[in-house]
């Protein structure tokens, strides 16, 4: 009769963790949410407001799931109610949701365009990072979905460089504020992905030399699995095929 050896807590470092994810109804964020969910996470996951297709994929990897529009303040406020009276805390906040908005040179560019990629790419950013954090402890990780667009910029794409730039001094910010509380915040920059982004400014975009969004997602739950007392403070994924 042989005896299985039991596994050491070291081995399962995310098990029972409490993780909470916006924008977790389709690419990378339901990659992410799947990959947490198989690492053993608690999963709390907010998904597009009124899409009830990415609801109901959110729904499906199990936990909790609820339509959360990022960028109004009341919605962020009773999405991260309900996560404080189902789970007490939350020990992984992952910023996800994100639009890409249309390509357009700023002379072309619409306010309101503008307005809507910025609302939700960086202010929903804030508005959930500023929810989330009376229920993180010392241990606790953020990751912040930044994209490559936070590092260079591409013509056509104001909105969105503008967003993602910010969203970086956001989390280079937060991460200094954090420290001395013991709180990780990881920097995401994936390159180019196969999600449903591209459709809204390249729709016939090479997507076989993409990385798939389950790529992105080891590599977030294997930064989230270091001890304690390291972090990545930034994880910049890119397709070995190079740029597009």
């Amino acid at each position: 009769m042989s005896v299985r050896p039991r596994r050491s807590k070291s081995s399962d470092p995310l098990r029972g963790k409490v993780a909470v994810i916006t924008g977790a109804g389709r690419g990378i964020g339901l990659a992410i949410a799947q990959a947490l969910a198989d690492a053993g996470c608690q999963l709390a996951l907010a998904a597009r407001f009124r899409d009830t297709r990415a609801l109901r994929a959110a729904e499906k990897i199990g936990g909790f799931a609820q339509a959360c529009d990022v960028r109004d303040e009341r919605s962020v406020s009773e999405f991260f109610a309900a996560v404080k009276k189902r789970f007490r805390h939350i020990d992984i906040l992952v910023n996800n949701a994100g639009i890409g908005g249309p390509s357009r040179n700023v002379a072309q560019l619409a306010p309101e365009d503008w307005r809507a990629v910025t609302d939700i790419n960086l202010t929903g950013m804030f508005l959930a990072t500023r929810a989330a954090l009376p229920l993180m402890k010392r241990g606790a990780s953020i990751v912040n979905n930044l994209s490559v667009s936070a590092k260079d910029v591409f013509p056509g794409m104001a909105a969105y460089n503008a967003s993602k730039h910010g969203a970086a001094g956001f989390t280079n910010t937060l991460r200094e504020e954090l420290r001395g509380k013991g709180i990780r915040v990881i920097g995401l920059y994936p390159g180019a992905t196969d999600t449903a982004i591209w459709e809204q400014f390249w729709p016939k975009a090479p997507r076989r030399r993409m990385m798939r969004p389950e790529t992105i997602a080891r590599a977030v739950v294997f930064a989230l699995s270091l001890p304690p007392e390291a972090t990545v403070e930034e994880l910049v994924i890119a397709p070995t095929a190079g740029a597009l």
